[in-house]
């Protein structure tokens, strides 16, 4: 907490130097200044600083503070200029690692929500089944044993059928119209079952292996996260794919230049960009011409963030990603939505 401390200052104090060397008068300078102490003082608050996921960004205006937690780890930086620099954020909502769990036995059936920033908990749905016999009866199905477990591997089979029917019926109206993947807890025969009777088209392909019962949320959403980084890589891999096939039939493009021109008029369908480059300049309001600089100071800004922020603004897909990941080996590449 304290190295976070005395980072952030040094920062804000980098801060103060651009904004004079740009010509700031000094009573803009006190207001970033008097901005400076409340944000570190806000030592004294714990929680904070006690809960600031892997980053914390800081937007700082004129008046204004507005800070967020993000769940990706994130290089030091700073930018002074006449705009928000976005990038960090857009790389927490382009791998958000979010996902449900569904922790499903015979004794008992959990739907877990996981989340980067704030965790796993378990999430409370009506009508969920407490387990498969108490739910569809297995015991006039089957008959059970002196101990109360179920036999009969028929119509065993046939009962956790609808024990599964009834579990998925009590979940969709959670899952409806997320996009969110849902990842299994569960062993055979269940992991069969379920998977033949749900039509939940985010449904992992990987199981979470072993008696669900024995594991809390936080062991779920910590095995649910590498099943989660493989469905990330391959569609991103997909992506990429797509993007590079279509340079050729000139449906996308990788220079910067050609991409800031597709942003500033709305042609940009799916953008990728090196979330940790830094190029700085001018893109020009009307026509998307770049004017790039040497210099980064508060007269220039980030023309790849200028470029995500106007794609953004025109409903295009953006993915920050990493510089290996940008097809065409440039700081982005894009599809477009026509030629400009």
């Amino acid at each position: 907490m304290e190295a976070a401390r005395i980072e952030l200052r040094n920062q804000l104090d980098d801060a103060a130097a651009k904004l004079a060397d740009a010509g700031a008068s000094r009573a803009q300078i006190e207001e970033l200044e008097e901005l400076e102490d409340a944000i570190v003082d806000l030592s004294a608050d714990s929680q904070f600083w006690q809960y600031l996921s892997h980053s914390l960004v800081i937007f700082v205006t004129a008046g204004h503070v507005q800070t967020f937690r993000v769940p990706s780890v994130l290089p030091s930086a700073l930018e002074v200029s006449d705009r928000l620099c976005i990038k960090p954020l857009v790389r927490a909502v382009t791998f958000p690692q979010a996902a449900f769990v569904l922790a499903l036995s015979e004794n008992a059936a959990r739907l877990v929500e996981v989340s980067a920033g704030e965790g796993a908990y378990t999430v409370d749905v009506a009508d969920l089944p407490k387990d498969a016999a108490s739910s569809v009866g297995l015991a006039s199905i089957s008959g059970r044993s002196p101990s109360g477990r179920i036999q009969g591997s028929e119509g065993r089979k046939v009962g956790l059928g609808q024990y599964s029917r009834s579990v998925d019926a009590a979940i969709r109206p959670i899952l409806n119209g997320s996009t969110v993947p849902l990842i299994l807890a569960t062993s055979e025969p269940l992991d069969g079952i379920y998977r033949g009777i749900t039509n939940y088209p985010h449904l992992a392909a990987e199981t979470i292996r072993g008696n669900p019962d024995d594991l809390s949320d936080e062991s779920h959403a910590a095995s649910a996260r590498p099943i989660l980084d493989a469905l990330y890589a391959s569609a991103l891999d997909l992506l990429k794919e797509e993007v590079s096939s279509r340079f050729a039939q000139g449906t996308a493009v990788k220079d910067l230049s050609d991409i800031a021109r597709a942003a500033t008029y709305g042609a940009v369908d799916t953008l990728l960009f090196d979330m940790d480059t830094l190029i700085p300049g001018v893109v020009d309001e009307n026509s998307g011409a770049i004017t790039f600089s040497e210099a980064d100071d508060a007269h220039s800004y980030g023309v790849v963030d200028e470029v995500v922020r106007r794609a953004l603004l025109t409903g295009a897909r953006v993915l920050a990603v990493r510089a290996e990941d940008v097809p065409g080996g440039g700081p982005a590449a894009a599809t477009v939505r026509f030629s400009v």
